[in-house]
């Protein structure tokens, strides 16, 4: 039984415009020849296109969690404006789909992507074969080139503050470019975001003397990372490197921060897996990595069975930004079967290959606010502890029960039902859209008792903990405010 509505088929189009050129074919009816088969698994028919021939188009959810879409046109998107139009047309009226035999060819297609999917799954059951020689050339490499990290670093310290430059900025980042050809592009991301500290709205680098006059306390910060990046790497690396089997270290974010690129199969054999999870996306964002040189789309999602606040990360290169599909907002409940979980901290990334979804209950309100923190002093420890790391995340995000929302001396106030506050601010967080704000926009009835998702920042120079509002959870309604 297919179940589908218009926000699945909104959140699995690749991008905005496919969304619209769908609809519109539906608009324009293009579609013709509207069929599902029997067992009601699959969708097919033909749409006009520009040719002479209409494209055969199928929409398959014989895998519910992993259906495929598959299209006579020559689009290299998945799935097409074909597909979507093909689903757009199901949720508007799955009676205009008759009941059909599924064509041989369609059939034939079936069959080879079944064979495909249990030969993958005996693959994961097998033990994964590692060439050690080259693993361990690579970690010597890595090594290495921790050196001319911790070297480099010495050179900033040296350097100074108040004394770096253009000139200086550029030299660093060319000699950087060494630990990414050393396989360390998370260490060249690191020092790329100091380097970018010292540069203008155009990416111009310029002095430390002419720019924001926070950029030390942030400097300062960014230089006891890199400290702790070559210290925490290089026993990392070590160890690994004495290990017989080479494995990566499942229990911190170390490996991550080196650059490496966690496979799914890595994190199943290391037994971070919750199976059947459900998780409900409270907030979404898209920006633009200057460090990392890419586009990073990251969703923050609670985990319904124990309230955890996970998130995911759609990393998009600018290279290959345009082959890559995008994010988006979801608006459902996704149903995941496999959950991969990563080494992480208070918020750690996630990852699933396939999923179902269904639409938001009452009741899942109710559980998201069960699973929100009422008392903001134990919150604010647990935040402090954290960031103590020079490689912990430095704006985790929590869920806060609030007695009330208010001003006090201008400045914008969440306190809790015993009276602890905390500053509500957009300073320095610059990756989501302001949204402090809309808060005094919302009805007064949603500025006491609710729910709000907030991501917490350490302010460097005023040494105070403040908060940036995602999104307001009330009975009925999450109200996001970062989109």
């Amino acid at each position: 039984m297919i179940s589908i509505n218009q926000a699945y088929v909104e959140s699995a189009a690749p991008n905005a415009e496919a969304v619209k050129s769908g609809r519109a074919l539906v608009l324009k009816r293009k579609l013709t020849k509207l069929h599902i088969d029997s067992e009601q698994t699959v969708l097919f028919g033909e749409c006009e296109g520009s040719g002479k021939d209409p494209y055969r188009v199928s929409c398959d959810f014989v895998r519910a969690d992993q259906p495929t879409h598959r299209c006579s046109c020559p689009s290299r998107q998945f799935p097409c404006k074909h597909a979507l139009a093909l689903m757009f047309a199901f949720v508007q009226d799955a009676t205009a789909f008759t009941p059909e035999e599924i064509p041989a060819d369609l059939a034939e297609k079936r069959g080879k992507l079944v064979a495909k999917s249990e030969k993958k799954e005996e693959a994961l059951t097998k033990p994964k074969t590692v060439n050690k020689a080259a693993l361990s050339k690579k970690i010597r490499a890595q090594l290495e080139a921790l050196d001319l990290l911790e070297q480099l670093t010495l050179d900033l310290t040296r350097i100074g503050i108040g004394s770096m430059n253009a000139k200086s900025a550029r030299e660093i980042e060319e000699k950087a470019k060494q630990l990414g050809n050393a396989y360390l592009p998370g260490a060249q991301a690191a020092l790329h975001r100091y380097t970018t500290l010292f540069a203008d709205a155009t990416g111009k680098h310029v002095s430390a003397k002419t720019g924001n006059d926070r950029i030390y306390s942030e400097a300062l910060d960014q230089l006891s990372r890199l400290h702790a990046l070559v210290k925490q790497g290089r026993a990392y690396l070590q160890r690994r490197a004495e290990d017989p089997e080479l494995s990566p270290d499942n229990d911190s974010a170390i490996a991550a921060w080196l650059g490496h690129a966690w496979q799914l199969a890595e994190l199943k054999a290391a037994n971070r897996v919750q199976s059947n999870a459900e998780l409900v996306q409270l907030a979404f964002n898209s920006h633009d990595d200057v460090a990392r040189q890419e586009f990073v789309d990251t969703g923050i999602w609670m985990n319904l069975a124990d309230g955890r606040i996970v998130q995911t990360q759609n990393l998009r290169p600018y290279k290959a930004a345009k082959y890559i599909k995008s994010d988006d907002s979801f608006f459902q409940i996704a149903q995941i079967p496999e959950l991969c979980i990563y080494p992480g901290d208070i918020n750690p990334r996630v990852r699933w290959e396939g999923m179902t979804s269904r639409a938001v209950q009452p009741s899942d309100y109710l559980r998201i606010r069960a699973h929100a923190r009422s008392e903001f002093a134990s919150v604010i420890k647990e935040v402090k502890n954290s960031i103590k790391a020079p490689l912990a995340d430095k704006q985790p995000v929590f869920a806060l029960r609030f007695a009330r929302i208010g001003m006090s001396v201008e400045t914008l106030i969440l306190e809790d039902a015993h009276g602890e506050r905390l500053v509500l601010s957009d300073r320095g967080m610059h990756e989501e859209p302001e949204s402090c704000h809309l808060l005094p926009l919302l009805p007064p009835e949603l500025h006491a008792d609710q729910v709000l998702v907030v991501r917490f920042r350490h302010d460097l120079d005023a040494r105070t903990l403040q908060i940036k509002p995602l999104a307001l959870i009330s009975e009925s309604d999450t109200i996001r405010l970062t989109l």
